[in-house]
Parts: C-alpha cells; structure tokens; sequence
C-alpha cells in the first residue's frame, strides 16, 4: 500500500498536506508563542475535504465535519489552524490566487470566533441551508442506493459479489476472506447498530481516501432476508489506528476500551446527527468502525468556486460555523473547556491574528515538504512501483 499512498500524495501539495497529519503536528507542537486556547474535542485532522454530505440515522441528510480518525482532546486552536492552512495550501494548489485564500483564512477566523461567541450549536441540513451547500444538498439527497450499489457490485442472479475490477477493490485471500466474513455474520447477530435480518454476500479489501491508505479497510455485500426495504447494502469496516496526534499531546486522555471507540465516541459529541449503522467491532485484535457507504458522503469541490466568490464565502462561513459548533457540542466533556470558556475565547482577540500568520508561514513550509518528498518518490521509483501494482492490481491481499 505505501507507493500506491505516495503516489496518490504525489498529486499535488495538498494532497500531500492531507497525508501528512503527523509532520503537521510534530511541527505545532514545538512552535514558540502559538497561541493554546481552550481545550476541546477536535476532529484532528480538519482540512477544506473533511467537510461532506451524508446520510444520518434519522434518514435526513447533513452536511458536517465528516473524518474523525485522529479525533483528541487538544486546544482548539489545533483544530483551527490545520483548516486555516488548508485553505492556503489547497487554494494554491487549485490554481486560486493568494489573495483570495487570505480572505477566506480570514473570513474562516472571523466567522468562527462569531458562532464560539454565541454559546449555540448550530447545524445545516438541505431546507436551511444556503448558496452552492443548498444546492448541493438538495442533489445528493435525491441520490439512491442503487446508484453506489451499480457503481461498486455485480447483483446478477448468479453471480451477486463485489466488482474488483474497481480499482479501489482488491480480492482477499481465501481464508483471510472467510473469516472476515465470519466475523461481520457475527457482529450483525449482536450489534445493536447493525442492520436488522441482512447476511453477508461478498467482502474485498477497500482502498479509500489518502492518510489511511496503509491501514485495513474492507467492504462487504450485505443482502436484507426481508421482503421489504433495500435489498442490499454496502458495510464499510475500517482499522482505526491511534490518533497522530497522541505524540504530542500532553493533557490526559479519557481511558477508551479501543481505538475505534475513541472515535466514534468523538464523532458522537461532535456531530449533529451521525451516519447510519456507526459502530464498532474487534477483528483478530484490532479495533474497526463499522458504518453503511452511501451516495451521499461528498465533498465541495473549489475548483467550482474559483469564480464564484459568494458561493465560495457561504462554504467557508458554514464550515467555520460547523468547527465552532462542533466544540460547543462537545464542550464541559471528560475535561474539554466549558461552554462559557469557549463563548470567552471566541470574544478574545489577538490570536486570530496569530493563528492567520503561523498558517501563512506554514503553507510554505508544506510547500518545502512537498517537494522533497516529490524528488525522492521519484528518485527511488515509488510512483512506478505503484503504477505495476495497479496495473496488475488484482493481487489477494
């Protein structure tokens, strides 16, 4: 998995900037005068992507922090300055001028200090939402099942199973796949998340997103024994590894039974409403989240907005409202700062102005990474490697 990882990150500086987490916060943590702020619940690895659409327990769709792999407790200032420098790293990558990313890093700041200040969770969902969000909304919820069941399985008759000519899908060996399966027959017989009266059709191994490509993912065919409702549904079932951030946090963490817990409990505090089927299991002694794939987990794509300046600052206003909310939400819980303290600090001034300066600098130290992981993946023919994996791609993992 580690050249098809640096060959995805080889993409540009931000995709790189998204692979990297750990390099992020090594560097945070040993920087002078950078300004604490309250402790609080963050997602850890919040960037311009780690925003999305979804389809949540109650059937509604949402838009919301969506990835909380690397969620801790730690200032929140953590969590604000990887987005701020997201949108310097990102909007240059996307071809948008730096000006315009100033304004944004700007707008984010102001915006989130203002929704910390009011004391109130707030969320969005498609009939409040507003500009290119309400649209957005409005189309994926329209999106059915079906359309990422035909994208990613074969439901022929005789032959229902998982496509593996996707190039995110890879066969599993035999026996490797017979116990996962086992595994997830089980865990649906006792999870109370779990999808009533389904069994398990097919499993592949499952490549997705960039900083966990590495770890163990899967996917699984589940077909309902019911005569009404879906007829199948698709189980995303994903290795949760230990936060990056956890080396260079130094404030007592709660005592979590596994690290999946520890993120969903996160994702739990911290969400408005969460996806569909989030749970748990313990497979062969690692811990994995376990939640339904739909149609509807998307992401804003800026190269849309690159000239649509309203559009582009209704975004960042709701995404700085919705980091504001989310530690609100979260606030007075096993030792993050209280709702007054966060109201506080969101009428505090001088560490805008700090946060804005150190995630200007940082870009361009991002940059400097970036390129020198670029020559050495290049160098020691990573990227080709990864390229005749794919290219034979179908090997059992």
């Amino acid at each position: 998995m580690r050249p098809l990882k640096y060959r995805l990150m080889l993409e540009n500086a931000f995709r790189f900037f998204r692979g990297t987490c750990h390099l992020f916060y090594e560097d945070l943590s040993t920087a002078y005068g950078f300004p604490a702020g309250p402790l609080g619940w963050i997602c850890g690895d919040l960037h311009l992507e780690n925003f999305g659409s979804y389809r949540s327990d109650n059937d509604q769709v949402y838009f919301d922090l969506n990835d909380f792999d690397e969620a801790i407790l730690a200032p929140v200032t953590w969590e604000v300055v990887r987005l701020v420098t997201s949108i310097f790293v990102g909007f240059e990558s996307l071809g948008i001028e730096q000006r315009r990313a100033e304004k944004m890093a700007k707008l984010f700041l102001k915006s989130y200090a203002a929704a910390l200040a009011t004391g109130k969770a707030d969320y969005i969902e498609a009939a409040m939402a507003r500009g290119i969000i309400s649209d957005f909304l409005t189309g994926v919820a329209k999106r059915k099942q079906r359309i990422i069941l035909a994208k990613k399985a074969n439901l022929r008759k005789r032959r229902v199973q998982i496509v593996t000519d996707n190039p995110k899908h890879f066969k599993l060996k035999r026996t490797t796949k017979q116990a996962l399966m086992e595994h997830v027959t089980a865990w649906l017989k006792v999870d109370e998340h779990s999808p009533y009266n389904y069994k398990v059709v097919d499993g592949v191994f499952r490549l997705a997103g960039t900083g966990s490509v590495g770890i163990e993912r899967y996917a699984f065919l589940l077909k309902s024994l019911n005569e009404t409702g879906y007829k199948y549904i698709l189980l995303d079932m994903k290795e949760a590894a230990p936060s990056s951030l956890s080396p260079y946090i130094t404030t007592p963490q709660p005592s979590w039974r596994s690290e999946g817990d520890r993120v969903i409990s996160a994702q739990r505090r911290m969400q408005n409403r969460c996806p569909a089927l989030l749970s748990t299991s313990i497979f062969r002694e690692k811990s994995f989240i376990m939640q339904e794939m739909q149609p509807t987990k998307d992401s804003i794509n800026f190269r849309l907005l690159r000239d649509r300046y309203r559009d582009m600052y209704w975004v960042i206003d709701s995404m700085a409202m919705l980091t504001a909310s989310a530690q609100l939400r979260s606030s007075g819980q096993d030792g993050s700062a209280t709702t007054d303290e966060l109201k506080k600090f969101g009428l505090t001034e001088g560490w805008q102005e700090a946060v804005l300066q150190y995630a200007v600098r940082y870009s361009l130290v991002v940059k400097e990474y970036y390129e020198a992981f670029a020559e050495d993946v290049r160098r020691d023919g990573l990227a080709d490697e990864a390229a005749e994996i794919e290219e034979v791609g179908k090997v059992a993992v």
